[in-house]
């Protein structure tokens, strides 16, 4: 956040003065006081985060948890798009993911492994997502949430929503490292630790999935892993899918990591096309939106957040339809793209509305297991720390 201070002369106090902006707080709170200054002071809330750790079991019994998480993904972007911490702020998303129970892993950490800390580069953790693949191994849900609760920046702000997703379907119990322990450090860090188990829902409980979320006062979910995912396809798909790939067009790459990251974008198009095309919808919604943001290496992103300066860049890093151009010529080309990229931005969202619609009016089943799993939790959750939604 930018602090503008512009002192002007000797600034007198008789009380101290402060605004609080707290997400469990229906407005800013005003403490008055009466103050003589002639400082002009301009203060910005402080920047709120949902972080989400996804712990899942990568054991040979989990394909099909695997490719929910990866459909769901863009579920939970969409869902935070029209978020807002109280009445003001718009939370930023951060996911990490951990997969634990794969014979592939190393024995002395556990079968666990970081896939990916805490990232707001979507196109980054559905390639991670991707990554995953299964095979036997020893399961331990203590030792994985100790370890994500330690490896991770959770951060100190009171107001952020942390919530852990583990999902498994071995006994909670196992490995050297208790739950319990593990949970009361969640606790104390204030991340609610969320219990998903693979199988029967009474046989969750008594391996006690259900006891390790309540202890946080989390949720416990038993899903069917393996459950075909079931999407109503509606009129407005096709044109969406559409959108998509001339949204696409209006990525303008830069620097190292420019050409690599573009190419990146179009990957993960194609592994959501694989899964199916309402995975691929989704995905387009989710790059529509606000928490898709690619500052690092697209320069309409970087213009506007202020993270680059077109006039330090060199030739060498643009792409080969700006090299050889001026900074005036390259500044027009990029607000030109900008331009392009908001409204095809804007005829997706619109779209969207119509295709939401459309699916509650013909919605006769329920949708994905996980999906019902994640995004009840997250609701309930956010709720308590006075999230809301448009």
């Amino acid at each position: 956040m930018k602090h503008l201070k512009n002192v002007l002369g000797i600034t007198i106090f008789s009380l101290m003065v402060g605004t609080t902006y707290a997400c469990n707080l229906k407005n800013p709170v005003q403490k008055n006081a009466t103050l003589l200054t002639t400082s002009t002071i301009k203060e910005k809330p402080a920047k709120q985060y949902v972080k989400i750790a996804l712990l899942l079991d990568t054991s040979n019994s989990m394909d099909g948890l695997i490719n929910q998480a990866k459909a769901q993904l863009w579920d939970i972007v969409n869902e935070f798009t029209h978020a807002k911490c109280g009445n003001e702020v718009r939370p930023s998303l951060q996911i990490a993911l951990y997969e634990y129970g794969n014979d592939n892993l190393d024995s002395n950490e556990g079968y666990i492994r970081q896939v990916i800390g805490f990232s707001g580069d979507l196109d980054e953790i559905s390639e991670k997502l991707f990554s995953l693949t299964t095979n036997g191994g020893e399961e331990y849900c203590g030792q994985v949430i100790h370890t994500s609760l330690k490896q991770l920046d959770w951060g100190k702000n009171a107001d952020d929503l942390k919530m852990i997703f583990i999902a498994g379907n071995e006994p909670f119990t196992q490995g050297r490292l208790n739950y319990r322990d593990a949970t009361s450090n969640a606790k104390e860090k204030d991340v609610i630790v969320n219990t998903i188990f693979c199988g029967n829902y009474e046989q969750g409980i008594s391996t006690k999935w259900k006891n390790g979320a309540t202890l946080t006062g989390g949720e416990y979910m038993a899903i069917d892993h393996n459950r075909q995912v079931v999407h109503i396809d509606t009129p407005y798909d096709d044109v969406i899918i559409r959108l998509n790939s001339q949204l696409n067009n209006t990525y303008i790459s830069y620097g190292y990591l420019g050409r690599e990251k573009k190419a990146l974008q179009s990957v993960q198009d194609s592994n959501a096309a694989e899964l199916e095309e309402a995975v691929v919808v989704k995905r387009a919604v989710s790059k529509s939106s606000r928490l898709y943001k690619n500052s690092k290496w697209d320069l309409v992103d970087a213009v506007e957040d202020d993270e680059v300066s077109i006039s330090d860049l060199k030739d060498k890093d643009l792409p080969t339809e700006l090299k050889g151009k001026s900074e005036k010529e390259i500044k027009q080309y990029v607000a030109d793209k900008k331009v392009e990229r908001d409204k095809i931005q804007k005829q997706i969202q619109e779209l969207n509305k119509k295709r939401e619609a459309y699916i509650a009016k013909n919605q006769k089943e329920e949708t994905g297991e996980l999906e019902n799993a994640l995004l009840s939790a997250i609701k309930n959750q956010a709720a308590k720390k006075n999230y809301k939604w448009d």
